[in-house]
C-alpha cells in the first residue's frame, strides 16, 4: 500500500479535495436564503422541493399570525378576519427578507423531512428513540426530568412540522429579538406605547432554555463523554444525533442538520470524523442516512484533528 502524501500544511491531498467540497457546499447553503426569498415571492414553478417551500411559507405565516394576534390584543382592536389575514400576509412577506429566519426555517424543514424519511426507511421513531428511553429511565432524577421534557418538545416539533408552524418560543434568542425588531419596523401604524407593551409581553413569555433545541443541547451536555453515543443515529434518532454532532464537532446545530442533506456529505463525513468516529462508523452512518451514497473518497487518510481544522477553516466567518 502506498503512503499517503502529506503537503506542507500537514493536510493530505484528499484533505484539500474535501476542503473544496466543503467550500462548494457552503456556497450553496449561502445562496439558499436569497433564492428562497425569490421563490416565496414568486408563483412560478421552483427548483426547490415544493414540500420544503410549503413548510417555510407555513412557518413564516405562523410567526406572523402570532405577532399580529399579540398586536391586535394589545390594541383591543376590532379588526375583522379579512383585515387580520391581510396584515398577516403583509408581515409574512416582510419577514421573508430576513436571511437568518429563512436559513433557520430551512434547517427546520430539512430536519423534519429527514426525520420522516429516516422513520419510513429504518423504523427509527421520530420521538421515542432507544436513547431517549434510556435517558428517561436514568437514575439521575434531573436527567430523567429533562429527558421527559425534551421528549414532549420533540413531539411538539413533529406536530408543528406537520402543521407547517413555528412557535415564537422555538426561535433562538438572537433571531427572536431580530423578529421583534422587524415587526416593530413593519408596524408603523402602531403607537410606540403599544409596541412596547406587545414586545414586553412577548419577551416575558420567551425562554430560550425551554425551547426544543435548548433542551436537546442541555440533555446532550448531561451525557458528558457519553455524548458520542448520540452519534449512533439508529439508537439516538435524528434530533439527538444532530445535537451531539454539533456539540462534538463544534458546529452550529443548524449546520449539523444541513450536513445530513445529500448536498453536504463532505461536511457530514468530516463532522463525524472530527467528533471521534472511525471510518467504518462513518460508513455505517451513511448507510442509515443515505444508503445510496458512500463517504467521500479519501476520508480514511485524515485524522480527527485534521477534520476539525478543515471544518473550522470553512465555517461561516472564517474568511474562507
Amino acid at each position: 500500500m502506498s503512503e499517503t502524501v502529506i503537503d506542507s500544511s500537514g493536510e493530505t491531498q484528499f484533505g484539500e479535495m474535501l476542503r473544496r467540497e466543503l467550500v462548494q457546499g457552503d456556497r450553496a447553503l449561502a445562496g439558499v436564503p436569497p433564492v428562497l426569498g425569490h421563490m416565496l415571492a414568486s408563483t412560478a414553478p421552483s427548483l426547490v422541493s415544493d414540500d420544503i417551500l410549503a413548510h417555510i411559507r407555513g412557518m413564516l405565516g405562523d410567526i406572523s399570525r402570532q405577532l399580529i394576534r399579540a398586536e391586535t390584543a394589545a390594541l383591543h382592536s376590532d379588526r375583522n378576519p379579512e383585515e387580520i389575514q391581510d396584515r398577516v400576509d403583509r408581515l409574512s412577506n416582510h419577514l421573508a427578507a430576513s436571511s437568518a429566519l429563512l436559513s433557520f426555517s430551512f434547517a427546520l424543514a430539512v430536519e423534519g423531512q429527514l426525520a420522516e424519511e429516516l422513520q419510513e426507511r429504518t423504523g427509527i421513531d421520530q420521538v421515542l428513540t432507544p436513547m431517549m428511553q434510556e435517558l428517561i429511565a436514568s437514575d439521575d432524577e434531573s436527567v430523567a426530568e429533562l429527558a421527559m421534557a425534551t421528549l414532549a418538545a420533540q413531539a411538539r416539533f413533529i406536530q408543528a412540522h406537520r402543521r407547517m408552524s413555528l412557535p415564537l418560543g422555538e426561535l433562538p434568542a438572537e433571531l427572536f429579538h431580530e423578529i421583534l425588531r422587524s415587526w416593530s419596523h413593519f408596524a408603523k401604524d402602531v403607537s410606540p406605547a403599544s409596541k412596547t407593551q406587545v414586545e414586553g409581553l412577548l419577551r416575558a413569555a420567551y425562554d430560550e432554555s425551554g425551547s426544543r433545541t435548548g433542551m436537546l443541547g442541555r440533555l446532550v451536555s448531561t451525557m458528558n463523554s457519553g455524548a458520542r453515543a448520540g452519534l449512533v443515529i439508529g439508537h439516538s434518532g435524528l434530533a439527538l444525533f444532530a445535537t451531539a454532532l454539533a456539540r462534538l464537532s463544534y458546529q452550529p446545530r443548524e449546520m449539523a442538520v444541513l450536513s445530513c442533506h445529500t448536498s453536504q456529505l463532505a461536511r457530514l463525513a468530516l463532522g463525524l470524523l472530527a467528533s471521534g468516529f472511525e471510518p467504518d462508523e462513518i460508513a455505517h452512518t451513511f448507510m442509515q442516512l443515505h444508503p445510496d451514497y458512500s463517504p467521500p473518497r479519501g476520508i480514511k487518510s485524515l485524522n480527527q484533528e485534521q477534520a476539525a481544522e478543515l471544518l473550522a477553516s470553512t465555517m461561516p466567518g472564517s474568511g474562507s
